[in-house]
């Protein structure tokens, strides 16, 4: 009797444990002590509202959060119910065990309600390298600094840095997290799902209400008036930019993304994405509603630059700042500067990303509370999911002048900020040698014959860098081999494209499914490669390793070991002093 016993309790009790209720926020949640969130029970049935018991350390919601919580019968017409309760906050540090119970099934989580010390920061500035990989680091370091006799002939700014950290970047539904979640974690010390910012995703079907947690841009104007800027060069409302203000579910939001920055009001607002901010019916357009968000920040106050000469332009008394410089994605470097390729022909005057941290710091310095400042070099992510290394190595560079920059300002000014460099997630590229192209003594070598590797990579041999870092050419005889190991059928060419940005592959005759670009195939030596995904993917994928975090300032000794990618929300908040006061 006694394995059926078992057995049948088992059986039981993962039962139970599947449908018992849901509490937002998660089990061992790190939250600021004074940070906003909402509170939400889903209940797996419809529940009797006289049975239901919830409490927070022992006491009732309405004792624990100062008000009562709302009760939903059927959430959304459907047999379940919920418990709700929006802008609620805990001032007080320590554990928190959050216990909930429908007469019948009942679930305990825990909390960790954490204080900080006196601020240490007058300013923080986080610089996202969107997907940066290591491979993308040391290739940058490669053609910007040069190498002889295996040592490096000088260092990135983002790597000569006093504090690093290996950084863990899981979501709360997957080990590989999108930029959505994966910035959220930075911008609100919780985990969330992919394609969601500023909320958990609850079980409900519209992507705006579900529960919210407050982000930086909210806490640190909020609580210590601090001045708020979010520069970019991909488009505004793309995942890692709104993810600093906004709140939904769906990244793919635009318009309504758009709407929210309004609400907000940052300081500096920079980057591409105006399609998304003109009036339906604009040329241009891609809003669904005949709103005119260029005006409206004109109206609120901001000056308004779309493009680096307006930019340049800018008034010294500014005190709000839009700039909108490309209907979607800008251009990289090697475009905007060598190329002259993607969209650099319809929009030739676009701003460097250390154009616009010059003018962004010039701004949010005018605060005499400080500011928080988050600069994101974004098309490092969108190059290596196309496969585009060469591009993806020159917006590296591009990422290391911005924060050289910003630490020479920093140092100016008596090192009173906090500098954070990462990745958001990770690429899973990896640099395996050099592909020579210079063997006209051997005719007909096939294509994966060129690739170099040990001590047959030698060394590349790009020409020597531009004051900037910037080598002139990348169709050189001996280039760096940087491969991914996730891949969508391609062609493989092994050559750097020297007219637009790689375009992998192409829709396939199956609906939602791609194929090989034949835009490549009769490209000499080209090789058919078939791919490591399902058919439903265009192109690379994210992959799930540790992204490294360098860190210089005040605030940044915290930055060591091991750490998880909500810590480091922490380090900013830690630094600035955002908590409530202790009870």
């Amino acid at each position: 009797m006694i394995k059926p016993l078992a057995a049948t309790f088992a059986i039981l009790m993962s039962g139970t444990a599947a449908s018992a209720q849901t509490i937002y926020p998660i089990d061992r949640a790190e939250i600021l002590a004074g940070a906003k969130f909402d509170f939400k029970v889903e209940f797996p049935g419809v529940v009797d509202p006289a049975k239901i018991k919830v409490t927070v350390n022992g006491a009732d919601t309405t004792a624990a959060f100062g008000r009562a919580a709302e009760f939903i019968a059927r959430e959304e017409g459907k047999e379940q119910s919920a418990l709700l309760l929006r802008d609620v906050a805990l001032t007080k540090p320590g554990r928190y065990v959050i216990e909930a119970g429908d007469g019948s099934l009942s679930r305990s989580i825990a909390w960790n309600v954490y204080d900080t010390g006196p601020r240490k920061a007058k300013n923080v500035i986080l610089f996202i390298g969107d997907g940066l990989s290591p491979a993308h680091r040391i290739a940058a370091r490669l053609l910007s600094k040069g190498i002889s006799e295996g040592k490096s002939l000088g260092k990135l700014a983002i790597d000569d840095m006093p504090q690093m950290a290996l950084v863990a970047t899981a979501g709360s539904d997957s080990i590989i997290t999108d930029s959505a979640n994966a910035a959220s974690a930075y911008a609100t010390g919780h985990k969330t799902a992919v394609n969601a910012m500023g909320v958990y995703a609850d079980r409900t079907a519209s992507p705006f209400d579900d529960p919210q947690v407050e982000t930086i841009g909210s806490l640190a104007k909020r609580k210590q008036g601090l001045a708020i800027g979010i520069v970019t060069n991909t488009e505004i409302e793309d995942a890692t930019p709104a993810a600093m203000l906004a709140h939904t579910r769906r990244r793919a939001a635009y318009d309504e993304i758009v709407a929210q920055y309004f609400a907000a009001k940052p300081d500096v607002l920079m980057g591409g994405g105006a399609a998304n901010f003109l009036p339906k019916g604009t040329p241009g357009s891609k809003r669904h509603d005949d709103t005119d968000y260029v005006a409206k920040f004109r109206d609120a106050g901001y000056a308004v630059a779309t493009n680096a000469a307006e930019l340049g332009a800018a008034k010294p008394d500014t005190q709000k700042l839009i700039g909108l410089f490309a209907p979607g994605n800008m251009d990289g470097v090697l475009d905007r500067k060598f190329l002259k390729g993607g969209g650099v022909k319809k929009n030739p005057d676009q701003p460097d990303l250390t154009e616009q941290l010059t003018a962004a710091l010039g701004v949010l310095s005018k605060n005499p509370n400080g500011f928080f400042l988050m600069v994101e070099s974004g098309l490092i992510d969108k190059y290596a999911h196309a496969l585009d290394m060469e591009r993806a190595v020159y917006d590296t560079i591009m990422l290391d002048n911005a924060v050289r920059q910003a630490r020479d300002w920093s140092a100016a000014r008596g090192d009173d900020t906090l500098i954070l460099v990462l990745a958001d997630h990770n690429h899973p590229n990896a640099l395996v040698g050099t592909i020579n192209d210079d063997m006209t003594t051997v005719p007909n070598v096939p294509l994966r014959e060129r690739v170099g590797v040990y001590e047959k990579a030698g060394f590349p041999d790009y020409p020597a860098p531009d004051k900037d870092g910037y080598p002139a050419r990348v169709d050189v005889n001996r280039r760096l081999a940087i491969f991914s190991a996730s891949l969508p059928d391609h062609y493989e060419t092994y050559r750097p494209k020297l007219d637009n940005p790689n375009e992998p592959t192409e829709k396939a005759e199956a609906a939602g499914t791609f194929k090989a670009n034949d835009k490549y195939k009769d490209v000499p030596g080209a090789v058919l490669r078939f791919g490591n995904l399902p058919a439903m993917m265009n192109a690379s994928v994210h992959s799930g390793e540790d992204v490294i975090l360098t860190a210089v300032g005040p605030g940044s000794d915290r930055v060591h070991g091991s750490m998880d990618n909500t810590e480091v929300f922490r380090v900013i908040a830690e630094a600035l002093g955002l908590a409530a006061p202790k009870d």
